[in-house]
């Protein structure tokens, strides 16, 4: 049997997922990027998008995070994510509200550059849009 990655996802909220997994595909402030067992050592800001996970019995999963961290060390892979939703109770409705609340986010940015990370996070979430 192949080894597996320890994967879990925490919300500001609780421990939202624990597993041994095969690979998890992450949205990296940078691009997305995969992680498999021994993967080297990564800390990664995240943006809005989709958590892929492929699971040991091959069954996929997708999880909307809205931005947060990811963290690979030696035990596995951590993902701290501001907001989680799986992508199977996520409507078009839900996501039409998340877009609203990033429109004020921009709107009320009081800098340059709250209103640059506001005009992303709400970039990223209309291509999300996009793919629902």
């Amino acid at each position: 049997m192949a080894e597996l990655l320890k994967f879990e996802l925490v919300s500001p909220e609780k421990l939202l997922m624990s597993a041994e997994v095969e690979q998890v595909v992450v949205p990296g402030s940078e691009g997305d990027f995969g992680v498999f067992v021994n993967h080297a050592p990564v800390l990664s800001t995240m943006r809005p998008g989709i958590i892929d996970i492929t699971e040991a019995d091959g069954k996929k999963q997708r999880i909307f995070v809205r931005g947060g961290f990811a963290e690979v060390n030696p035990q596995g892979l951590t993902v701290l994510a501001e907001q989680a939703i799986n992508m199977d109770d996520l409507d078009a409705a839900a996501l039409a509200q998340e877009v609203a609340n990033a429109e004020e986010d921009v709107a009320d940015a009081k800098s340059d550059d709250k209103r640059q990370k506001a005009q992303e996070t709400l970039d990223h979430l209309k291509q999300l849009q996009t793919s629902l």
